[in-house]
């Protein structure tokens, strides 16, 4: 751009390489960095006849906008921001364009020709000059043309392998349809897309892209449908583990984050430049949603979490969990860690809490003998006929995790049947089947290796995730009584339970 004094990369440029730079907006210090906020135009000089100086910036801009348009010197115009550049792309693999060129003019080739197939290939070297490697293969690339009979060329530039997946969930409905894209029986039966779940990444090229192949083909009649998908949602992204970070001054001593200006990293009252350094969490102590060092309680550092990227050394390997804790205890954990749409840093930790419900679920369903082999637990038997509170704990579970599941709250869906897991384990005596099986069901989606292991112990056949989901019974949530809390001067004083058939 060449304007050093308003853009930071050119300013660097120019600083390196001595070169002058001119303020042309007043409002920053030009000496110390480029300023590309508002401001008032100077240095202008009467350029192209025009008198802008002292004029405020956005107004300035528009009058010589106006005055480009006037002289000839430019148009108004809309730029979009759909590129080619993301579009065709000059390499072998991807979708290749159905276009033939005839005496240098383009023809879109006939259903007839159509597939066009990349051609087999011993390398995929570029071809030096600039083109696709397909430019290199001339069997490939020269054509008869079927309209004229005419030498013609194909077009090399391929699409980006994404122009396939935009319409990859009409082929799902009817792969092996040779004759159509889509039986038009099964399209009008099966869309649109009832949920899509994907990264917010997927809005700005697939999501987008995908309306666009969508909409032409219900222009051409195809689809059936004006919209793919109905209902969209972005799940969050994982970040690394929390980093601590304490700042210095020059002299060494460590400074509270609260007297830091954490964008430039200096001093507030000063304006001094501080150093980071990362520090330990064993070395610190939480104070609220804060964190101090221990040896200096005064002193809050910062605690952030960072996209995991291997720059930066925070990436966790899925596979090691997997290791260490079972795959069942690594996916319940990113679903219990918070809202589905919300962005969450890792710990390590929360894991090994998933893993030891796990194994608090396997102890209630066996028991180990001295062999190591673990057989249904003993006391899981039939015909026990369940008490009231029992079953208003199993049911009340059923209703909650059945609706949180279809609201995709996952991470309360788990803390009830955490919260089921915890009520079953202090139940004495032996305990009916019929207070566990529905409770396999409920946990499979989640943890579908222990589940179908558990649903093996309890002697039924063929796999959990055929088993129908399990309905409540609200007659056994129906309340008997009501407990209320008397409270005298603003204290409990004490309960009182009435009869809820009392009026």
């Amino acid at each position: 751009m060449a304007v050093p004094a308003h853009d930071q990369r050119d300013f660097e440029f120019a600083t390196e390489f001595d070169l002058p730079i001119i303020e042309v907006v007043t409002g920053g210090d030009i000496s110390k960095s480029a300023y590309d906020g508002p401001g008032k135009i100077v240095n202008w000089n009467n350029a192209l006849s025009l008198d802008l100086d002292g004029m405020d910036a956005a107004e300035a801009k528009m009058k010589l906008k106006e005055n480009f348009a006037e002289t000839g010197l430019g148009k108004w115009t809309v730029k979009f921001k759909l590129r080619d550049w993301l579009f065709s792309r000059q390499r072998y693999w991807g979708e290749p364009f159905p276009i033939v060129f005839v005496d240098g003019e383009p023809r879109a080739l006939h259903e007839s020709e159509l597939p066009v197939v990349l051609p087999d290939v011993d390398t995929y070297q570029p071809s030096g000059t600039g083109e696709s490697p397909l430019a290199t293969i001339d069997s490939w690339v020269q054509v008869r043309d079927k309209d004229t009979g005419k030498d013609a060329v194909r077009e090399t530039n391929t699409m980006p392998q994404w122009a396939g997946s935009c319409w990859y969930y009409l082929r799902y409905i009817d792969p092996h349809n040779d004759d159509v894209l889509v039986d038009r029986d099964f399209e009008k039966y099966w869309m649109p897309v009832d949920l899509y779940v994907g990264g917010v990444e997927h809005a700005v090229l697939h999501l987008l892209y995908a309306r666009f192949w969508h909409k032409v083909l219900y222009d051409c009649g195809v689809v059936s449908t004006k919209e793919p998908f109905q209902r969209l949602v972005n799940q969050g992204i994982i970040l690394g583990n929390v980093e601590y970070t304490g700042f210095k001054n020059a002299s060494g001593e460590y400074v509270s984050t609260k007297l830091i200006n954490e964008v430039d990293e200096t001093i507030k009252r000063t304006g001094e430049k501080v150093f980071g350094e990362q520090v330990d969490a064993k070395d610190l102590l939480k104070k609220g949603d804060s964190f101090f060092l221990k040896s200096n309680p005064e002193v809050r550092v910062q605690a952030r979490s960072h996209k995991m990227s291997k720059s930066r050394g925070n990436v966790v390997n899925p596979d090691d969990v997997i290791q260490e804790h079972g795959a069942d205890a690594l996916r319940c954990y990113l679903m219990f860690m918070g809202p589905l749409e919300q962005v969450k840093p890792w710990t390590t930790t929360g894991v090994q809490g998933l893993s030891r419900f796990f194994q608090k679920v396997w102890r209630i369903f066996t028991e180990e003998d001295e062999d190591g082999n673990a057989p249904l637990n003993p006391k899981i038997s039939e015909n026990i006929n369940p008490s009231k509170e029992q079953l208003a704990a199993l049911h009340g579970t059923i209703k909650t995790v059945t609706q949180l599941t279809e609201e995709m709250k996952f991470n309360t869906a788990l803390a009830s049947m955490m919260e089921y897991i915890n009520t079953v384990a202090k139940w004495e005596g032996p305990i009916d089947r019929c207070l566990l099986e529905p409770f396999v069901v409920l946990l499979s989606p989640y943890a579908p290796h222990l589940t179908e292991e558990l649903w093996e112990k309890l002697g039924n056949s063929g796999s959990v995730s055929k088993v129908p989901w399990p309905k409540h019974n609200e007659e056994y949530l129906a309340v008997d009584e009501v407990q209320y809390s008397l409270l005298i001067n603003g204290k409990v004083s004490f309960q009182l339970i009435v009869d809820e058939s009392e009026n």
